[in-house]
């Protein structure tokens, strides 16, 4: 387990996830038709007394995700990569945790389970059910009823993670 409580708060706002629409709305396809999408965005993580802010680039698709988490002074702190081999997280100091998936990965860092299973659906802003953990999208990009999320929440016993999205892009 990782035990510096900086990196470890910062190391949760990634897997937790965790503005402006660079598509215009009427070419924007309803949610549940997006397989393969990046954003960029800001996360906070407070567990009681403790914040933590770190920018986050996120890339998912199908068969991958890409997850860059950067200091707010623009150092990368980690790098979490999942794919069909497993999960693998990769420190700034070099440091490389791996699991068989994602879930299990937060556990063996964290000591307890992310709502990791789902999580392109709950970012896309469907949380289904990701119990113990609540979601809630604050808001959306429009009032479009398919409008993507813009601010997302997500609580947990004395754990708050506030995910701001600056930028959606859809991949091909």
């Amino acid at each position: 387990m990782i035990s510096h409580p900086v990196l470890r708060g910062l190391l949760l706002c990634v897997l937790l996830m965790a503005g402006c629409a660079t598509l215009p709305p009427p070419a924007r396809p309803a949610t549940e038709s997006i397989v393969a999408f990046a954003f960029n965005g800001r996360l906070v993580v407070r567990q009681g007394d403790t914040r933590h802010h770190v920018r986050i680039d996120w890339r998912h698709d199908a068969t991958r995700d890409d997850i860059l988490l950067i200091s707010p002074l623009g150092q990368g702190v980690a790098e979490i990569t999942r794919d069909a081999s497993g999960a693998r997280l990769l420190l700034a100091d070099k440091r490389e945790f791996t699991a068989a998936d994602a879930g299990t990965l937060a556990e063996q860092v964290f000591g307890f389970r992310l709502p990791l299973d789902h999580a392109a659906r709950w970012l896309l802003g469907e949380p289904g059910n990701i119990a113990p953990w609540r979601a809630t999208v604050v808001e959306r990009e429009s009032a479009a009823p398919d409008a993507l999320p813009s601010v997302i929440e997500l609580e947990r016993d004395d754990i708050h993670v506030r995910l701001k999205i600056d930028e959606w892009s859809e991949l091909r």
